[in-house]
């Protein structure tokens, strides 16, 4: 806990930031750079404090979290459609976990800035070459040649304009709660899934209707996040508020530090201190309670609800196991951050045909695992961070539909790592709220 003394935060350019990338012509960095700075920011102080409110909810076992979305964003498949659809497809989520749970679910998407990638390695070879690894479309291209694979700041302006769109977007999109109710059923209908989803679907319908009669039938938050990779962008969008003096990152209401960014000397930590949005922070296998402590010191001194999420990611093999000495001690100092779990990127594995791809059921036994520890520990499991799409890819196999190794390749389109398809999603949603019901 702060006991009032202010500390002086490095100036994050002094120090490391990993998974920067290295620009070419830092002369066009600094051109880009000061364009984005004289440009509106794309959301509000009172926005993010909104969402800091909803998540403080979170911390006090009043609500539950959902954060999910792309992978990567990508600049060529930016359309009204696909956006709609994708937040379509979290209400739909929503629906299912707030009727299970009877709690608030608080909807944030991997949106609207999604565009860096940190890599495992600066390169990458095929039949013999080797090119710079690509780093998501704010830093190079997809396409294996030298000229795509370079770095290229004009990129971090289309990617804010592409932002500025999604969000448009994102802010005139309403729902109508039939619809959703409509589409769930349709799902329990033709999946095989929805065979034992049938009570859970009435329950809904009957948690619906009382919503209607309380005037619940249009509209919803939705927030958007993003990992603050980048820091020359995030930094250019920084604002100072006039009416609070407090300063907010203005590319997304919620921010977060990766698990390869996290480092407590680095530059990543340093930004993320300066800033008063709702933050998180990826946790890995390797994170120690201290480590988680020291994050918590430096990123949240003053232990406001709703600041500070951690986002655990430990594998379905090994959550049991790690996570309830991380959420002990952390709980045991009394800060008030919101648990979460990202069943994914611990489950990445790669296929035969060299597809990266995740097993449904290990995502599955992850979330689970992250339920039965808190549930043990008598702590709230506050909520989930699953990469997904709207679409209907094969990407990840598995799920009541059976998709295996053999249908990869039928429409594998994400970027960089797989994601669940609609169906899958939907899926994972039902099941989750059995598990929380």
């Amino acid at each position: 806990m702060s006991d009032g003394t202010v500390e002086t935060v490095p100036d994050w350019r002094t120090l490391v930031a990993h998974q920067r990338p290295e620009w070419p012509d830092q002369v066009r960095l600094d051109e880009v750079v000061a364009d984005l700075a004289a440009s509106p920011s794309l959301v509000t102080p009172q926005e993010c404090d909104t969402l800091t409110a909803r998540l403080a909810q979170v911390a006090e076992g009043k609500a539950f979290l959902l954060q999910g979305g792309d992978c990567a964003e990508r600049l060529d498949n930016l359309s009204t459609q696909a956006i709609q659809r994708k937040l379509r497809l979290l209400q739909q989520m929503s629906v299912i976990l707030t009727s299970a749970s009877a709690l608030p679910v608080v909807t944030v998407g991997r949106i609207a800035g999604q565009y860096a990638k940190p890599r495992s390695w600066p390169t990458e070879t095929v039949d013999g070459r080797t090119l710079p690894v690509y780093r998501g479309d704010a830093v190079n291209g997809i396409g294996f040649t030298q000229a795509e694979r370079q770095p290229d700041p004009a990129r971090l302006r289309r990617v804010y304009d592409a932002s500025r769109y999604t969000l448009d977007v994102l802010r005139a999109h309403t729902y109508d709660l039939h619809q959703l109710r409509e589409r769930n059923q349709d799902f329990v209908a033709r999946s095989p899934a929805g065979v034992g989803c049938g009570r859970l679907v009435r329950r809904i319908g009957r948690s619906m209707s009382s919503m209607d009669a309380r005037g619940g039938a249009s509209g919803a938050e939705l927030f958007a996040s993003h990992e603050g990779l980048l820091l020359d962008y995030e930094e250019a969008l920084t604002r100072h508020d006039r009416g609070s003096g407090r300063r907010y990152a203005g590319s997304g209401h919620m921010l977060w530090i990766g698990d390869r960014t996290r480092q407590l000397d680095g530059a990543h930590v340093a930004y993320f201190a300066t800033i008063d949005n709702p933050i998180a922070v990826k946790l890995g296998p390797a994170t120690t309670p201290e480590h988680a402590l020291a994050l918590i010191d430096r990123l949240d001194p003053d232990r406001r609800p709703g600041r500070l999420t951690f986002i655990v990611r430990m594998g379905a093999r090994r959550v049991r196991d790690l996570l309830p000495e991380l959420v002990e001690k952390v709980n045991a100092s009394g800060a008030p951050v919101v648990w979460v779990s990202d069943p994914m990127h611990a489950n990445t594995f790669q296929a035969p045909s060299r597809h990266k791809t995740r097993r449904f059921d290990d995502v599955l036994a992850e979330v689970a695992g992250f339920l039965e520890v808190h549930k043990a520990l008598g702590t709230h499991a506050g909520g989930l961070h699953v990469e997904l799409t709207g679409e209907d890819v094969t990407e990840c196999i598995g799920g009541s539909a059976e998709l295996g190794f053999e249908d990869l390749h039928r429409n594998y389109e994400s970027a960089c790592d797989p994601r669940l398809n609609a169906d899958q999603a939907l899926e994972l949603a039902f099941l989750v709220a059995e598990m929380l019901g």
